[in-house]
């Protein structure tokens, strides 16, 4: 019996090479979604989630016009890229603060009564999409005055 304990091969594992044939699969599978996306029209948003990183997350521009264009600003970075910049909902203090890093101008300040708003929330953004703004361009809002 102990002549067969230890005559049985060992099966051999080729760690590195499955790690890299893994990786490959998986680099072959997001470059194969990735490009379903762009054939698909979906490039706008996969191209914004990509390039996205930074503090918070901003919404894909669209084509079409929608109920949150009037509190949208496209802004133009000086290096080309337009930035939509939706400012539904922020207060009248943080939108004057994201001003100062896009260095735009505050315009008028206009205040409005809607039911159901937050007092001091921006309720609309002038120039807004599909209109862009650079540097040193005027902006105006629209705010809720409770």
């Amino acid at each position: 019996m102990n002549r067969f304990a230890n005559s049985a091969e060992a099966p051999d594992f080729d760690a590195p090479q499955i790690l890299r044939r893994t990786r490959r699969r998986r680099t072959t599978g997001i470059a194969a979604v990735a490009a379903a996306l762009i054939v698909a029209g979906g490039g706008t948003a996969l191209a914004t989630s990509v390039a996205g990183g930074g503090s918070g997350s901003t919404p894909a521009a669209t084509s079409t016009a929608t109920s949150s264009d009037a509190t949208t600003m496209l802004y133009l970075h000086p290096q080309g890229q337009t930035i939509p910049i939706d400012f539904a909902g922020w207060s009248l203090h943080g939108a004057k603060a994201y001003m100062e890093k896009t260095q735009t101008k505050l315009g008028t300040v206009t205040e409005k009564a809607v039911k159901g708003c937050k007092p001091g929330s921006v309720l609309g953004v002038s120039p807004h999409a599909p209109k862009t703004v650079k540097e040193g361009d005027t902006v105006s809002f629209t705010v809720c005055a409770g």
